[in-house]
């Protein structure tokens, strides 16, 4: 793809409101060094925000190319397609970029099961936000309440 550097606009008016894209993957790093951006995945449907991920370059690519989530994995440094190995396919809908184009929203519809890696009664979780702060603990939120 044929992407700007982010150096290369005039202004902050061009990066916020024009139509090059001009992805800083410069900002943040793996512990290898591959520039990554931070993913947010959403439910399109029932906007629940279900994972906040990371992608490279490749990623995205792979991502806008192929129609499914894919993010750059910190914890194995490598390239991670959603639902590879578990079939939770998150099929993408729409990607979005915010205003300064250093991080991305994936609204996407899950196939099956769930989206985290950890388990309830042997399934995936649907979300990875499924706790919230109480006082100074954590408390798990009443199932389907995951938004």
């Amino acid at each position: 793809m044929a992407w700007k550097h982010p150096s290369t606009l005039t202004s902050t008016a061009e990066l916020e409101e024009g139509t090059d894209i001009a992805l800083d993957f410069e900002r943040f790093f793996s512990a290898s060094g591959q520039g990554v951006l931070p993913v947010v995945a959403q439910d399109v449907d029932s906007h629940d925000v279900l994972v906040l991920a990371h992608a490279n370059k490749a990623a995205l690519e792979y991502t806008l190319r192929e129609g499914v989530a894919a993010f750059w994995s910190l914890t194995r440094d490598n390239l991670w397609v959603k639902g590879e190995t578990s079939g939770n396919v998150l099929d993408v809908v729409d990607v979005r970029v915010n205003c300064e184009q250093n991080s991305l929203l994936y609204l996407v519809r899950l196939r099956q099961g769930g989206v985290c890696h950890t388990m309830e009664d042997g399934r995936a979780r649907h979300s990875c936000y499924y706790r919230r702060i109480v006082g100074n603990r954590l408390e798990p939120l009443a199932r389907g309440r995951q938004q």
